[in-house]
């Protein structure tokens, strides 16, 4: 039975469970027992949720003849001696309509909370065997006596309509009576006039799939821009989100990613929704913490718009396709109002009509629980090692190649200090592998950019996928209780059959639905865990073979230290798609000689043009003296007909960056 209070103290919720209140704000409260020390309500501004029960007062109402006065008790001095004002029908339906009309993330049905009422009506009421309930006689006439339970309701609080005989959980916090799926399952979820969605699920050969949608799209998040308004007082980050079947792009703020999520939450209660990036409070535009915070919901919207069910999603359209701010908040508010939420989403689920055996449906359903566990201690261990290789590269690894550059440096000022009886050449190749080991520590250092914070990336996205499992998982446990309870009541005659067998027809539409996401999670999972292990490995291989071509390039110098001597004792290489090519151990005819200037002007060139995989070729500077340079080019034919198709032969460069002291 709800009762009024107020609240005594503010209090600031930290969890999408909990809501704000402040001092002296009036609340509903939904039951007066509290639960671990907290009430279930709602504050003034039409919030539902949990807060402290200590902070809160009790506003007791007492009728006297024709006269009403109101009295404040504390929360924590309820007992059965407490006076109580029953509640009018249009109280009722004023609440009612408001919990209707809540625009919460949460989705508790509240009607279930406890259908026997805790405030005894004035004058008699009827007692459980159809008698009237005889109240204690009284010296005060104002005091009225709650009726005292019968003994059965000591163990489940169960309704006195049809279709809800079986037990209710005591546990009112649980996910399974939050999500709506206990009042689905109980057939307490009525039926709608109509139902303008539906999603099918369809019998794969592995198990139930979710039907793939029509229209299959994808969606960029790029170009994260600073943004200002209030004329500076406030800073806040605007992407550009293009989704790929209109091409029309759309700037939203994180805030408004947030918003989707909650209402993603508060919708699809069967389905896995990964968790957003991370909020943070300082820092939070700082370059770095922008681009991963831009990755990661690249990573999310792609996971959204694969998804057969939640890219359908009205929401999702309306956040993709709105640039008006005005039909933003319209259609935000319409979102925000949506009827099939909860329970009654599970009334749009259209489901195969083979038969299953809900004993092979949980055994299935245990072995994925026992795998989602075990899959989140494993990718939680690769996220810790990792991260941890990741500081290595920034630190550690750079810092120690770097000391042994300078090591190396060292040594070649050395040989220095005695002229007559030093090697020039030889010094400056000493100097030069040093130069390498310095340039390869930077190499280190950048490297995690391309591979390692990409794979921390989706396993981050993972990680908040397979976090919401457990509470989906028991959803269906809850609805497997209930069918084993609606069967022992039938059998002993408590229960019509026809009423068991609907309660069994509902939790297959719960384990179909289950079913369907742990396909989809799988199927999914497969793809994205190929895609990071390929790009990992191909991004690893294209960075050793890069510090190779370092270290090669250094011994060829030892080698010939004659060949360092050329423009200040440096040697010019082109770098092309992060490839190096350059091959100065090839036969004479496979070059050809131009003269320095030349070879300038056809350097800068070259940079626009990207070559044939069957072509490799570097530009050098060998002799300071003559001022020559050579194309190195490996195919058998003569430098005439080299230049021209280095020259006139080539494809646009895709892809040109500075990478150290080389184009890669």
């Amino acid at each position: 039975m709800s009762v009024k209070a107020k609240a005594i103290y503010t209090f600031l919720s930290e969890n999408k469970e909990e809501i704000s209140i402040q001092e002296k704000e009036e609340l509903v409260i939904f039951d007066q027992n509290s639960v671990d020390g907290w009430f279930q309500g709602e504050n003034s501004r039409g919030e539902r949720g949990l807060f402290p029960a200590s902070y809160v007062e009790i506003i007791r109402t007492r009728s006297n003849s024709n006269v009403t006065d109101c009295s404040i008790s504390p929360a924590g001095s309820l007992g059965n001696d407490s006076s109580h004002f029953p509640s009018t029908p249009n109280t009722s339906l004023h609440l009612q309509q408001s919990y209707n009309n809540d625009d919460d993330d949460n989705d508790d049905d509240w009607d279930d909370w406890d259908d026997r009422s805790t405030v005894v009506d004035d004058g008699d009421s009827p007692g459980a065997n159809g008698h009237a309930h005889q109240s204690p006689q009284s010296n005060n006439p104002n005091v009225h006596y709650r009726a005292k339970p019968h003994m059965e309701r000591q163990d489940s609080i169960s309704s006195s309509r049809k279709g809800s005989m079986v037990g209710r959980n005591l546990n009112r916090f649980s996910s399974f009576v939050r999500s709506g799926v206990e009042a689905f399952v109980l057939g307490d979820v009525p039926m709608m006039a109509k139902i303008a969605e539906s999603y099918t699920i369809e019998m794969g050969p592995l198990g139930p799939l979710w039907k793939e949608s029509p229209q299959p799209f994808s969606c960029s998040v790029e170009n994260p821009t600073k943004q200002t308004k209030f004329k500076g007082i406030k800073t806040y980050i605007s992407y550009r989100v293009t989704p790929s079947h209109t091409r029309h792009p759309v700037y939203r703020r994180y805030k408004h990613f947030d918003w989707l999520y909650n209402r993603l939450l508060h919708k699809f209660t069967v389905i896995s929704v990964p968790h957003l990036p991370e909020k943070q409070a300082t820092g939070r535009f700082e370059e770095d913490f922008i681009e991963k915070r831009k990755r990661r919901l690249v990573l999310w919207m792609n996971h959204m718009t694969s998804h057969p069910v939640l890219s359908q999603y009205e929401g999702l359209e309306h956040f993709l396709m709105c640039g008006d701010d005005k039909q933003w908040k319209l259609g935000k508010r319409r979102a925000e109002k949506d009827e099939m939420v909860g329970a009654h989403f599970m009334l749009t689920l259209q489901i195969p009509t083979e038969h299953q055996d809900l004993q092979d449906v949980e055994e299935r359903i245990d072995t994925f629980k026992f795998f989602a566990k075990k899959m989140d201690d494993s990718v939680m261990q690769l996220t810790h090692v990792a991260s941890e290789l990741v500081r290595k590269h920034l630190g550690g690894f750079r810092k120690e190649f770097q000391r042994l550059g300078n090591s190396f440096q060292s040594v070649s000022q050395a040989f220095m200090l005695d002229p007559p009886q030093s090697s020039e050449a030889l010094n400056k190749a000493i100097s030069h592998t040093g130069r390498t080991y310095e340039n390869i520590g930077e190499m280190f250092a950048e490297q995690p950019k391309y591979d390692l914070f990409l794979m921390l990336d989706k396993l981050s996205l993972y990680q908040g996928l397979l976090a919401n499992f457990p509470d989906i998982i028991h959803l269906q446990k809850g609805a497997f209780a209930k069918v084993k309870e609606s069967q022992r009541m039938s059998d002993d005659g408590k229960m019509d059959q026809d009423e068991a067998d609907g309660i069994r027809k509902r939790c297959r539409t719960v384990g179909f639905a289950l079913q369907a996401e742990m396909s989809h999670f799988h199927r999914q999972r497969e793809v994205d865990f190929k895609d990071v292990m390929q790009a990992y490995l191909t991004e690893q291989i294209a960075f050793y073979q890069r510090v190779v071509q370092q270290l090669e390039r250094t011994l060829h110098i030892l080698h010939n230290p004659g060949l360092h001597l050329q423009r200040g004792g440096q040697w010019r290489w082109l770098w092309i798609s992060g490839r190096r090519f350059q091959s100065p151990t090839l036969p004479r005819h496979y070059c050809g000689f131009l003269p320095f200037p030349k070879a300038q002007q056809r350097l800068r060139q070259l940079k626009k043009f990207n070559l044939p995989k069957t072509m490799r070729f570097s530009f050098a500077v060998h002799d300071q003296r003559t001022q020559s340079a050579r194309l190195l080019h490996p195919p058998p034919v003569g430098p005439s007909r080299l230049v021209r198709e280095i020259l006139f032969d080539m494809k646009p460069v895709r892809e040109v960056r500075k990478v150290g002291d080389h184009w890669a």
